[in-house]
């Protein structure tokens, strides 16, 4: 029995099926020692040879130049350089694209992956706090503006076939082109837009996996990393991309506005992107003004406490929407609306209280107010005064001299009846001030008149 054991300890290994099986893994094919030549330019060649140069020079730009010693390489990536501009003013040349068979576009297609999807730098502290002085510059970038200027006109040539660019073009392709607009470039980013911009007009079956693949890079940054540098582009595509729908809006699209747009509110660097995040908001509101208290009530909903800032650009987001808001829905968020306008009215930020006094330099808004003054002006009419009797900033003073003044000329008795419910208050808590002040010093005087011995002192 022991014998049997060792042997079958000892038993060789059974041979692969396939021979084949056990070899090492292919490795990339190496470069020749030289492999930078000179090509003929395209001119010089006979029409028939063109299509095979073409390929040849795909080949030479598809080899990635060292720039981070540009002086060891100088040749090869100007002899790049020069190849790349001959290809852009191949593409630009009538009757090229007939010469461009499928498996010509598809080594395109690589050659411009190759180039362009690459690990990008880790942000620095200056990306992160938004500091423009000094933008980070690709050192590549002589290479890249040309081969983005090749896909670009690729795109955007009329004579470019979509059934067969979405071939190449497919999803992986879109979603790692969308993986590069976190770029501290901003020169590539304006790239990236232009160039995500042609793909959703072009190729219309790309266009729900887009706007998904936009949503998956909110989510990320609103709910993760908080740190992205291209949401201020992706924002104004989806601003040109918002305009074109179609009524009545979709479930898919009021959901996004829901669960993407509205949180960019949150994050710290919101200021980055609030011009581009402000214009697609008011482009929900256009189309679908049932959309205005979902917005109202969400900008509620992440309205800054700490950052005075930032509330001034909320108020400022707040008066665009609200002129496009219609009475009806004002009417149902007009409450806690107007709670937090009167929170910002008495605010010690000047900005802050200044950018919603501007509120009443709208007439849209103005006549808003006016159809429900019942409801405003009560729940205005304390930070108003308060304005008036002790507010530190004189500009702030006439701004609110000039909106007591349309209330009163709005309702001049619901004017009366709130400031006389307002001395009202001011009596009481007086009364009630002196009550307190009273209570107190026949605590200290009975303190005072008590023995030393029934006195607790504590430490």
């Amino acid at each position: 029995m022991l014998t049997k054991i060792i042997k079958r300890g000892h038993r060789k290994p059974s041979k692969p099926d396939d021979p084949t099986d056990s070899k090492p893994d292919p490795q990339p094919t190496t470069s020749s020692p030289n492999p930078m030549e000179p090509l003929p330019l395209f001119q010089n060649v006979a029409v028939s040879d063109r299509a095979s140069l073409f390929l040849r020079k795909l080949q030479l730009c598809s080899f990635l130049c060292d720039f981070s010693n540009p002086s060891k390489c100088a040749r090869e990536i100007e002899l790049k350089r020069q190849t790349l501009l001959e290809l852009v003013d191949f593409i630009d040349s009538s009757g090229s694209h007939k010469l461009l068979t499928p498996q010509l576009q598809e080594d395109f297609i690589r050659m411009v992956s190759v180039n362009l999807f690459r690990c990008l730098p880790p942000a620095s502290d200056s990306a992160d706090l938004g500091d423009d002085d000094e933008p980070y510059q690709e050192p590549s970038w002589p290479h890249l503006q040309i081969v983005y200027e090749l896909l670009l006109r690729y795109i955007a040539s009329s004579e470019t076939d979509a059934k067969l660019a979405k071939r190449f073009i497919d999803h992986i392709f879109v979603l790692r082109l969308m993986e590069l607009f976190d770029s501290e470039d901003p020169r590539e980013r304006d790239y990236l837009k232009t160039l995500l911009h042609r793909i959703y007009g072009k190729f219309m079956v790309h266009r729900p996996f887009i706007r998904k693949a936009m949503n998956n890079v909110f989510y990320r940054f609103i709910f993760e990393t908080q740190r992205h540098c291209g949401i201020g582009e992706l924002l104004e595509i989806l601003g040109s991309i918002i305009n074109g729908f179609a009524l009545p809006m979709k479930e898919e699209h009021k959901l996004f506005l829901v669960r993407a747009l509205i949180p960019l509110h949150k994050p710290k660097g919101f200021w980055a992107y609030h011009h581009q995040l402000a214009y697609c908001i008011i482009q929900f509101v256009d189309k679908d003004y049932h959309l205005a208290e979902l917005v109202i009530r969400g900008l509620l909903k992440y309205w800054p406490v700490t950052n005075c800032q930032k509330e001034v650009l909320f108020l400022a987001e707040l008066e665009e929407v609200l002129e496009a808001t219609p009475a009806s829905e004002f009417q149902r968020c007009m409450l806690p609306l107007f709670r937090q306008i009167g929170r910002c009215l008495t605010s010690a930020h000047f900005q802050v209280a200044q950018q919603a006094l501007y509120l009443w330099n709208s007439e849209h808004v103005v006549n808003l107010i006016a159809q429900n003054r019942n409801v405003i002006l009560p729940l205005l009419f304390d930070a108003l005064e308060k304005n008036t009797q002790g507010h530190w900033n004189q500009g702030i003073h006439d701004l609110t001299a000039n909106v007591r003044k349309i209330f009163q000329e709005m309702d001049s008795e619901l004017f009366k009846e709130c400031q006389e419910q307002y001395l009202e208050k001011v009596t009481r808590a007086r009364v009630l001030e002196e009550q307190r002040e009273l209570t107190w010093k026949k605590i200290e005087a009975v303190a005072a008149t008590a023995g030393a011995e029934d006195m607790v002192l504590v430490n």
